[in-house]
């Protein structure tokens, strides 16, 4: 079932502002229960992450930047 522009664009907000903190929060925990490792090891965990978040949510964030398409076409000639 594919998802509205609407929804799509809310859901992402959502996602953006509220799943993506806590995500965060629980990517520092992660770093924190490993007790400072090495510098490298760190950078690798937070790029891991970093990249791992957005794999579930790809459908979702996929032409948020584009024009609604679902919107009738307005017309060029009114300013």
């Amino acid at each position: 079932m594919a998802l509205r522009y609407k929804t799509r664009r809310r859901l992402a907000l959502l996602i953006l502002l509220v799943g993506l903190p806590a995500y965060i929060v629980v990517a520092i925990s992660v770093v924190n229960w490993l007790e400072r490792p090495s510098l490298l090891v760190e950078f690798f965990v937070y790029v891991v992450l970093g990249i791992i978040w957005a794999i579930p949510f790809k459908a979702v964030f996929k032409g948020i930047g584009q024009a609604d398409p679902d919107a009738p076409p307005q017309d060029q000639d009114q300013p």
